[in-house]
This record gives C-alpha cells, sequence and structure tokens, in this order.
C-alpha cells in the first residue's frame, strides 16, 4: 500500500463501459455521499454520527470501493472507526485493490485505529498486503505486536 494507492473518495465517474445499464444517482445523491465520505476522511464524527443516526448505510463504498470504515481507519480518525462500526461497519470489508481498514491503519501507523479494527474482529491476515505484513513492511513493531 502506497499513498499512491490510498483510498480516497472522489467520486468521479466511471467510463461509459463502466457504467451500469440504469441511470445513476441523481445529484442530490451524489452530493450527499460526498458528504458522508468527507466527514469519514475528515474525522467529522458529529455529522457522520447524525446521518448514521439517520439511517445511511454504515456499509456504504465509493467508486473505489472504499467504505466509511476505510477512509476513517486510512485517514486516523479512531473515535469516527468506532462510530462506524457501532452502526455495522464491516472491519473486514476490502476494498477494490483488496485492502482492508486495518491494513489502511496499520500502513499510516494508527495503533489507536487498529486497537479498535482488532477489537471489532477485524482479520490481520486479510486483504492484500495483509495488516500483519504491512506492519512488517514498515516496521510498525508496536502495531504487530497489537496483531497477536
Amino acid at each position: 500500500m502506497t499513498d499512491s494507492t490510498a483510498p480516497d473518495d472522489h467520486a468521479s465517474q466511471r467510463t461509459a463501459s463502466q457504467q451500469p445499464a440504469s441511470p445513476g444517482p441523481d445529484e442530490e445523491t451524489l452530493a450527499l455521499a460526498h458528504t458522508l465520505f468527507d466527514a469519514a476522511r475528515n474525522g467529522d464524527t458529529e455529522l457522520l454520527r447524525s446521518y448514521l443516526n439517520a439511517g445511511a448505510p454504515a456499509t456504504m463504498t465509493n467508486y473505489a470501493g472504499d467504505s466509511l470504515l476505510m477512509l476513517a481507519a486510512y485517514h486516523g480518525h479512531a473515535e469516527t472507526v468506532q462510530l462506524i462500526l457501532h452502526h455495522g461497519g464491516d472491519a473486514n470489508a476490502a476494498n477494490d485493490r483488496g485492502q482492508t481498514p486495518l491494513a489502511g491503519a496499520v500502513f499510516k501507523g494508527y495503533a489507536d485505529v487498529a486497537r479498535a479494527l482488532i477489537d471489532a474482529g477485524a482479520d490481520p491476515d486479510a486483504g492484500s498486503p495483509s495488516a500483519r505484513d504491512a506492519a512488517r513492511m514498515f516496521a510498525r513493531d508496536d502495531i504487530l505486536e497489537l496483531l497477536g
């Protein structure tokens, strides 16, 4: 995992060959999705809480398969991670590149986020690279200890 393959939330349009046959979301829906992805990425826990409490899906993903949880984890927001997990976020959901939220947190060195994900059942051997492999690659010995 490198910053060039980092999870993002810029919902650029897919090419025509990648578009589903049915019409895509309207502008209002896209704006709301951007708001939620931005809240996860920026650690705006209270804004995200209000939408999740109102029924927004904690498992929603962007065009790259990055979930709200992936974005919050990759950007080091432990409180936001815990909120998303509480609302049903999947600690083991990989994005389209096979990266898990735990591997993202390990790559960036966020031990508090890694702990929250591990406590929620995140598999340190899931994904590619796995969180365990990322901890070894980037000498995150403190997190490697958390992984067991």
